[in-house]
């Protein structure tokens, strides 16, 4: 049988813990403000992802008060990121990172190709609103890099593919066998060489993005997304 004094001891470290941990995870779930993006650099940003994702590949996710953060951010928003997706229904940015409202911007078009649109709303984000990293986020078993390795022709998605022409191109040097969509090690490598070359062409098309990494202001890498797993590799 417990004593009084016993009991009572329990009681204050177990609500001393609680208390703890409800610190921990209002950390954890606080927004990002102007301040906290102002002390994020390219390196923290790119940290914060890579443990993001890890979280979420081992179930392991943040549980927040979402309506609680809307309220937070009605204000204002300061992301530390930009992530530059598919729009594959299977590689949302905020779950895949265990990222929340505020946290990022999010830009998704199929085969996370890069154009003058994607490109340009990078530059907001960047430059205007203070985004310290860009990830230009690819993933296996995708259906554009498919279309774009048999050739498809399918409507206002037709000009969408030719922009993965290149990584087709890329992915073929110094390689045989078999270039076709049914061949999975082939259509990987075209995903990945996609998202490295979406990396490159966004400074190569932006000054502005150009030199915000000329200044270290800003960094910029590729990744994929594995489908089976959950888990994203970096690729720079």
């Amino acid at each position: 049988m417990l004593s009084r004094r016993h009991f009572c001891c329990s009681s204050a470290l177990a609500a001393s813990l609680l208390a703890v941990d409800r610190a921990f995870a209002a950390d954890q779930c606080s927004v990002m403000t102007s301040e906290r993006q102002s002390a994020t650099s390219p390196d923290d940003a790119l940290a914060k992802l890579k443990a993001g994702n890890e979280r979420f590949a081992t179930q392991n996710m943040r549980n927040c008060d979402l309506i609680e953060q809307v309220r937070a951010t009605a204000g204002g928003q300061f992301p530390s990121a930009v992530v530059i997706g598919c729009i594959d229904a299977r590689v949302p940015p905020e779950l895949v990172f265990d990222q929340r409202i505020g946290d990022i911007f999010s830009a998704r078009v199929a085969g996370n190709v890069i154009n003058d649109d994607i490109a340009g709303s990078a530059e907001f984000a960047t430059k205007l609103a203070g985004a310290k990293l860009i990830v230009v986020l690819g993933h296996s078993e995708c259906g554009a890099i498919k279309g774009a390795v048999d050739d498809v022709e399918f409507g206002l998605l037709t000009g969408v593919l030719a922009r993965i022409k290149p990584a087709v191109a890329e992915a073929k040097k110094g390689a045989s066998g078999d270039f076709t969509a049914k061949n999975k090690s082939f259509v990987q490598a075209v995903a990945t060489a996609n998202a490295r070359l979406g990396a490159e062409r966004l400074t190569a098309m932006s000054s502005v993005l150009r030199d915000l990494v000329a200044g270290q202001q800003l960094k910029i890498v590729s990744a994929m997304h594995d489908v089976a797993t959950g888990r994203v590799t970096f690729l720079d």
